[in-house]
C-alpha cells in the first residue's frame, strides 16, 4: 500500500463538519466517496483535525492508503473532477508509511473573522461573523496576550462527549488585528480542544463589547469552569488556516 498526503480547502457551509457521522453529509464522507469513484478502492481518509459544522478550511491536511502505482497528479485531477465545487484538493503527494495527518502535526493555526458593522458584503456573508455593536479591538488584543502560553483551557472548551486525556494546551500565538470593519483573531497552538477556538473568539468578543475586563482572563482560566463569560462564537467566521509538520 502507498500512503498519500493531500492538502485541501473547503467551504464548510453545507457540511455537518469534517468527520463522517450518521446525521448529515461531511467533508470526509465526500472525499472517501470520490476516492471510490476514481480508484474503485475504499480507503479511510484521516484528517489533521475535526472541523465543526459550518467551519471552513483554507488548508486542511489528510492522508489515506491506496494500492501503489497511482500518479499523484492524476489523483488530484480525478478528485477535483468528481468532488463538489466547494471542496478542492490542492495537492496530492506520496508520504512515508509513518506519516499521520493528525499525529505528525506539530502545530495548527486557525483564524476567526469578524465583521464589525451594520452591513456585511454579500460575498462575505458565509465567511464572517457579524457583530453590530462596536468592538474595542485593542482591549481584545490585551486579553489575547494574557491567554498566550501553556494553560489549562478547561473553561474554553465544550463537552466533546468523549474522554479527553488533558485540557492543558500551549497557545503559542493569539493575536487580534483590525482593519476597517474587519477584525481577525489568529490562534496557533500545538493542539486545540473541542470548540476551543470558537470559545476563545466568543470570550474576546465579550471583552470587545466591554462586558468583561481584559484582566479577567486569569480568573476565568483558574476557574476551570465554563460560564456565560465564554460563549461559543458562530461557526461561519472560523477557518482552519494552516497545519505544520
Amino acid at each position: 500500500m502507498q500512503r498519500y498526503k493531500i492538502e485541501l480547502s473547503y467551504d464548510g457551509t453545507e457540511y455537518a463538519g469534517w468527520q463522517v457521522q450518521p446525521n448529515g453529509i461531511t467533508v470526509q464522507e465526500k472525499l472517501e466517496w470520490a476516492l471510490r469513484e476514481i480508484t474503485g478502492e475504499r480507503p479511510r481518509v484521516h484528517g489533521s483535525g475535526r472541523t465543526d459544522q459550518g467551519v471552513h478550511a483554507r488548508r486542511q491536511v489528510a492522508h489515506f492508503d491506496l494500492k501503489p502505482a497511482k500518479r499523484p497528479e492524476a489523483l488530484c485531477t480525478g478528485l477535483n473532477a468528481v468532488l463538489p465545487s466547494d471542496i478542492r484538493v490542492l495537492t496530492v503527494k506520496p508520504a512515508d508509511a509513518g506519516f499521520h495527518a493528525r499525529k505528525s502535526a506539530v502545530s495548527k493555526e486557525y483564524r476567526y473573522f469578524i465583521w464589525n458593522g451594520d452591513v456585511v458584503p454579500p460575498f462575505l456573508v458565509r465567511y464572517r461573523t457579524q457583530v453590530r455593536k462596536p468592538l474595542d479591538a485593542a482591549a481584545m488584543a490585551r486579553a489575547a496576550g494574557f491567554l498566550e502560553g501553556k494553560h489549562d483551557f478547561a473553561a474554553f472548551t465544550a463537552n466533546p462527549n468523549r474522554e479527553v486525556e488533558s485540557t492543558v494546551r500551549r497557545l503559542s500565538e493569539l493575536r487580534v488585528g483590525a482593519k476597517g470593519p474587519e477584525i481577525v483573531i489568529k490562534a496557533r497552538a500545538d493542539g486545540f480542544l473541542y470548540k476551543m477556538v470558537r470559545s476563545l473568539a466568543g470570550f474576546l468578543m465579550r471583552v470587545g463589547e466591554g462586558a468583561v475586563e481584559p484582566g479577567r482572563v486569569k480568573t476565568v482560566i483558574a476557574s476551570r469552569r465554563r460560564t456565560a463569560r465564554v460563549p461559543t462564537a458562530p461557526p461561519q467566521g472560523l477557518f482552519l488556516w494552516n497545519v505544520k509538520y
